[in-house]
Order: C-alpha cells, then structure tokens, then sequence
C-alpha cells in the first residue's frame, strides 16, 4: 500500500479524496499497488464529513510520517505551499500539484530538488485542470521541436467573451453572472487581467524550450477593454475574440505573451466557448495538435492531480524525466512580432486615421452606427502599430485587438 497525504481541503482537495476513494480498484490497479488516502492537512474542522479521521492540522505530522510516500498540494499560493513541497521533496516524498502559481515561479527549483533526494514532482493539473499536456509535452512529443503553444488557458475569461459575444451582454453584467454561478472569484483580477493566463503559457513555454521563462517578464493583457461592439465588428469580419496566451520560437528566442485577438472562423480555437479551454501545439513534424477539454473544476482539476500520483507511484524511486532547466530561456519582445491590427475611430477621424496608417488600411463599416468606423492595418510591427495609433489621441474609439492569423 502506498500512503498519500492531501495539503488543502478545498475544492481541489476534496476532489482527490473523491477520485481516489470513488475509482479505487481501478486507481490502485493503474498504479500497480493499492493508493490510500492518510492524512488530510486543512487549517480547518469539517465535522461530519467522511474522512474527518484523516484530517490534521499540523505538517509536521505528515512529514515525520515515513510510511506517506507521496504528497498532494492543492492549498494554492506561494507560502506554506513553498515552504511544504520544498520540506517534502527534501524528505524524499513525492509531490503532485495544481497549483500553477508555484510552478510558475518556482518549477525548476523543485524539479532538481526533487530529481536531488530521488521523487518527483509533478503538476499536470497546473496547467490545463483535467485536459493533459504536460504529460504529452514531456513524452508524447519529444521528438519533436515544438515551434509554437496557442492557448485559451482560462475559463472564467472565455465564459465571459462567449456571453458577450452570443448574448450582446457587456463586460461587468457578465462578469457578475460569473461569479454568482462560481465561474470567477470575488476578486476576479487574476483571471480578467489575464495574469492567471500568463503563469500558465510561462509553465508551458519552459516545457517547450527546456529553459525557464519568467512569468514577470511575459507580456500580459487581460479583457476588460473589450466591448460588446466589438463584437459586432468581429462578426462582420467573421472572426472572434478570444484571450490567448501564445508562445513561439521568434528570431533565435522565445516570444511569449497574453492578450485578447480576433480570431477568424478557420482557426483551430475558433470554436472554443464557455468554461472549456484548449491549447494547439504546433511541431516541426507533426504541425497541428489540439488538447480541449474543461479547464477548471474540482473534478477534472483533481483527476489529473490523481494521474499524477498513479505515475508517481509507478515510478517509485524512480525520476520521470522534465525538460526544464534553471537557465533562463531568451525572451524576444513582442515590439518585433508582426501582424494585422483592429482599431475604431470617431468619424470625424477617419482621415487622420488614413493619413497615419496608409493607404493599406481596410475600412469596416457597422451599417447601423453612423458615429464611428473601424479599421483593419496591413501586417506591420507592434512598435509602429503602437506608435502610429498613439498619435490618434481622443479620436480612438474603444479598445484596439490584435489579429492573430
């Protein structure tokens, strides 16, 4: 019997337990010996509850504990969190993990301490909740050179843009929605603002270079600019807006960014609406493949918590390999990426709009509103896109988005 200790008793947590416990002839038969379930760490008293046997409010406990091989941290943030998978790893425990937040900022810190007293460290549920790709980053396709990741990573944000999009409603009305039906937090900053996002593509773009991409240094848009009459430009251009992280190999570095595109109706990611999330990868011998699935939730998030402690468990003693190293990867800025743009303008500005943009410009009209216009650019740079839209002043309209091909 292999003994496992749960960190966090909230919705992740608990839904571990509930994986483990539900499919446990088959868990144990996947794992090759039979996964229980010993300590439950939270702060707090669940009274009532069906493992409150199980549950204890001190680490130390699970620590001192030889017979618990492998650890689950689903209590999220950076503190305790830190400070209890470093302690673990150190002890020679393996650990599984969703929390994205720190693998973002420390990943390959724990990979070689873990690699050091001979576990693992896993966080397949860190990424994508219950859609795999880590897993197919790290063997499915090795060999291939992953040339790009395009991701919807966040369900909150694309619950949001398809209300907006299919329903007309505005940015806050939905927003609210969201929260009363538990798609976003009260304080919704790290999915809106797309920082959530952004740790993400920064986890996956490590993967995909083997070297470390810092979080802070990825290029991070969220959606709150957008308007719903955007969105009626986006259908008169047949396209959508989604927010997506994005990361390529540019100019001998790496690209990486997160920001809100309008997408037209042939692009893979395209038809990806509500709670759901997918990510294409893009390789030098296979192209195109795309992982979709439910992004968040307590069950599919703690299924692939629990796929990686089948794996840990197959591989007691054992490292399962993960390219990614300390060495910082080089990060191009995104002022050389170029594409096409969309901006709106005052009437009254268009010329002026004209006169910066030239000639190249594509004029799109909304036959029902007579005060503004938009514009699509031909492909250019970010910088001069920037530097020639500053120059509109008050006469832009709204928010600009970016076209992604």
């Amino acid at each position: 019997m292999i003994n496992i200790a749960v960190l966090g008793y909230g919705t992740v947590g608990s839904g571990v337990v509930e994986v483990i416990e539900k499919n446990k002839e088959l868990v144990g038969k996947k794992a090759g010996e039979e996964l229980a379930v010993k300590y439950i760490l939270d702060l707090r008293d669940f009274p009532g509850d069906p493992h409150e046997d199980k549950l204890v409010h001190d680490f130390g406990q699970i620590l001192a504990d030889d017979e618990v091989r492998i650890v689950c941290e689903t209590m999220g943030g950076v503190g305790a969190a830190y400070e209890f998978t470093k302690q673990s790893l150190a002890a020679g425990k393996s650990v599984c993990t969703s929390n994205k937040e720190l693998v973002a900022a420390h990943g390959p810190e724990l990979l070689a301490l873990a690699k050091e007293r001979g576990c693992n460290y896993l966080f397949e549920a860190s990424v994508g909740g219950g859609i795999p790709i880590i897993r197919p980053l790290n063997s499915c396709l090795t060999a291939e050179r992953i040339e790009s990741i395009t991701g919807i990573l966040n369900g909150t944000t694309n619950y949001i843009l398809s209300k907006m999009e299919f329903e007309g409603a505005d940015y806050e009305n939905v927003l609210k929605a969201a929260q009363e039906k538990g798609y976003a937090e009260r304080n919704p900053e790290a999915d809106v603002e797309g920082h959530d996002a952004c740790r993400k593509i920064a986890i996956l773009s490590s993967l995909m270079t083997g070297r470390n991409v810092d979080y802070q240094k990825i290029y991070t848009e969220g959606i709150t600019k957008v308007e719903p009459r955007d969105f009626e430009y986006a259908k008169k251009l047949g396209m959508s807006i989604k927010l997506l992280a994005i990361s390529r190999e540019k100019d001998g570095g790496t690209l990486a960014m997160v920001s809100p595109f309008l997408i037209d109706g042939d692009h893979p990611l395209h038809m990806v609406n509500g709670v759901f999330n997918a990510v294409l990868v893009h390789g030098n011998m296979l192209g195109d493949a795309m992982f979709y699935g439910r992004g968040a939730g307590k069950l599919p998030t703690a299924s692939a918590v629990v796929s990686d402690v089948i794996d840990c468990a197959r591989h007691m003693g054992r490292e399962i390999m993960c390219f990614w190293s300390a060495k910082e990867a080089d990060l191009v800025s995104i002022d050389r990426m170029e594409r096409k743009f969309f901006f709106r303008v005052r009437t009254d500005c268009e010329e002026k709009a004209k006169a910066l943009f030239g000639d190249g410009l594509e004029k799109v009209a909304l036959a029902e509103v007579a005060e503004e216009c938009g514009f699509v650019t031909p492909v250019m740079t970010e910088k001069d896109f920037a530097d020639r839209y500053a120059k509109l002043g008050d006469g832009a309209v709204g928010s600009r988005l970016r076209m992604e091909a």
